[in-house]
């Protein structure tokens, strides 16, 4: 199905611009994946469930002959793939076995099956017609995969690991491939994105609610504030440690003892002791200086009417 319409055309390629711009919204998040070396709490789920909707569609528009939705699904198979490659190289074991899992059984599994099965078991417009619904409920469950971690944003009052931007293309996204869709008369294109609008909404209000929430008050803290708390109380006690020994060393240079006593609630203190000094030892005789000597006695003085008479006793 060739579109020649000029407004259905150009409402294609807005769509087919918009559904790049949701490919490439994840670019942020793999970024800091690449540059952390870790995926941190980052779930595949919802690039697992992209990537089998874009091979979905990709076979639907084959058969199909629909350029618009081959050329996007082209793209968004390769971005897709490029994701989980990051994804895988920088997740933990449990996580990457689980995402390994996960692409062996849907993206080569049920999708392989479900391609060779309408190739030799189904024919012509039936075919197309079965494509076409299956790759609509794939198309349901990409717009639902972002939701997968709705319960760790209630649970921790945090969207830090829900992306705002995805939720904004695809839900805008959604808008326009539904119109598209209704001009084509393509019902497997316009009826998935009516619910695709509605999760999208709900998405964007959840990250809203929690955007404005004051971390401190909720007890969301990322691995990273915890790790710079950590990091902070390791420099406190290098900061006491290195503190108690100047002022040991002080003390010792002061002729002063010093005491460390320890305190379960507010940990090491310092405490100084003022040591007297002994008394000096006694002098001997001969260093004793020698006695002053008796002033004289007093002079006795008599006194009378015409006479002074001095007598010195």
């Amino acid at each position: 199905m060739i579109t020649g319409h000029p407004v259905v055309f150009a409402v294609g390629i807005l769509g087919n611009i918009l559904s790049f711009l949701v490919t490439l919204a994840p670019v942020p998040t793999f970024y800091r994946v690449y540059k952390k070396k870790s995926t941190e709490s980052f779930q595949s789920v919802p690039y697992v469930v992209a990537l089998l909707s874009a091979m979905l569609w990709l076979y639907y528009a084959l058969l199909s002959i629909d350029v618009l939705l081959l050329s996007i699904n082209t793209i968004a198979c390769v971005v897709e793939s490029i994701y989980l490659a990051i994804y895988l190289t920088y997740a933990p074991k449990p996580a990457m076995a689980f995402t390994v899992k996960l692409l062996c059984t849907m993206n080569m599994g049920l999708f392989g099956a479900m391609v060779a099965f309408l190739q030799f078991y189904v024919d012509g417009q039936r075919r197309v017609s079965i494509a076409g619904g299956v790759g609509a409920a794939f198309a349901l469950a990409v717009f639902v995969a972002p939701l997968t971690i709705i319960r760790q944003v209630i649970r921790t009052k945090s969207v830090e690991f829900m992306p705002f931007w995805l939720s904004f293309f695809l839900t805008v996204s959604a808008v326009v491939w539904f119109f598209y869709g209704l001009l084509m008369k393509d019902f497997f294109v316009a009826m998935p994105n009516v619910l695709g609008l509605l999760f999208g909404l709900a998405q964007m209000a959840l990250y809203f609610v929690y955007r404005n929430r004051n971390p401190e008050k909720n007890g969301a803290v990322s691995e990273m504030q915890q790790q710079a708390a950590v990091q902070a109380d390791a420099d406190a006690d290098a900061e006491k440690e290195q503190q108690l020994q100047q002022a040991h060393a002080d003390a010792e240079a002061d002729g002063e003892a010093v005491a460390v006593r320890t305190d379960d609630d507010e940990g090491p203190k310092n405490v100084v002791v003022d040591i007297m000094p002994p008394p000096p030892p006694p002098l001997l005789p001969a260093e004793r200086a020698p006695p002053l000597p008796l002033p004289p006695p007093p002079a006795m003085v008599m006194m009378t009417a015409h006479q002074t008479a001095v007598e010195v006793v």
